[in-house]
Order: structure tokens, then C-alpha cells, then sequence
């Protein structure tokens, strides 16, 4: 039996994208098409509006071993639904100071407006946000020990 040397691997995070489907989830496939890169390692789940994301989805991403999430949504004002994001930005206020009481970096977790014409803010939002990840390193704080491989 062969033990494998985890030591020398790079720490590759797993972030989660919760993207509005009329702003930021265009402005995703507007990166991709206009070729402009982002890490593999983000996962993107299509939501409505970036109201219908309940705080509790983020809690349980950490705890399904996620070491970023990240919200993207229409600008204030500019949302599909009237008021879907300023419903977002206040439940994210509430999230952030949660997070704090649980002692969980307020870094892992990040809020961005993103319209559907801003491809390269969408690739360069997702760099920043996985090297910001990379430097904190893996989420240990919420994980469920029963989801780990």
C-alpha cells in the first residue's frame, strides 16, 4: 500500500459563485467568450436573482468544504426583479456579522455587482477572489467531518 505525500501539492480552493442569471451569469459567458480567463477552480450556480440566494446556501457551502463564496448580482437599481439586490445587500450584512461571531474570515465571503457587459470585471472579480483565498488557505472551520473524503 502506497501512502500519498499531500505536502508537496499546491492548495487548489474550491469557490462557489452564486450568479444572477440576467447580470452576472451574462457576464460570465461574456468572459468566456471573449476569452478572458478565470480559475477552473470556480463553480458557478445559476440563481433567478441574487435574492433568492439564502444566507443558510452559504453557510452550507462552507460546510460542504467550500473555501470561498462568492455572490454576484445585478447593480443596485438595475435589477431584473426592481428590488432583488438591495434585499441581497442587506441579508449579506446580516451573513457577514454571523460570520464574524463563527470566526470566520469575512474574506472567504464577497458580494459583487456585475452587469451582463462587464466580462473582464467578472475574470478579473474571480482572480482576485481565488488568490485572495489562496493566501487565507483551506477553510477548516465550518466543514462537516462526515462530507470529507
Amino acid at each position: 500500500m502506497q501512502i500519498e505525500d499531500n505536502s508537496n501539492k499546491e492548495f487548489r480552493p474550491l469557490i462557489l459563485a452564486f450568479c444572477c442569471n440576467w447580470c452576472s451569469y451574462a457576464g460570465a459567458d461574456l468572459a468566456g467568450s471573449s476569452r478572458s480567463s478565470y480559475p477552473a477552480e470556480v463553480k458557478i450556480i445559476r440563481v433567478p436573482c441574487s435574492c433568492r440566494v439564502n444566507p443558510l446556501f452559504l453557510l452550507r457551502a462552507f460546510e460542504k468544504g467550500a473555501d470561498g463564496v462568492i455572490l454576484a448580482g445585478c447593480h443596485p437599481g438595475d435589477c431584473h426583479y426592481s428590488t432583488g439586490n438591495y434585499y441581497t445587500r442587506r441579508r449579506m450584512a446580516l451573513l457577514f456579522d454571523m460570520l464574524d461571531y463563527l470566526g470566520i474570515e469575512r474574506e472567504r465571503t464577497r458580494v459583487e455587482w456585475i452587469s451582463a457587459a462587464e466580462g473582464a470585471k467578472f475574470s478579473t472579480t474571480m482572480n482576485a477572489f481565488t488568490q485572495t483565498i489562496k493566501e487565507l488557505g483551506p477553510n477548516r472551520k465550518l466543514r462537516d467531518l462526515r462530507c470529507m473524503p
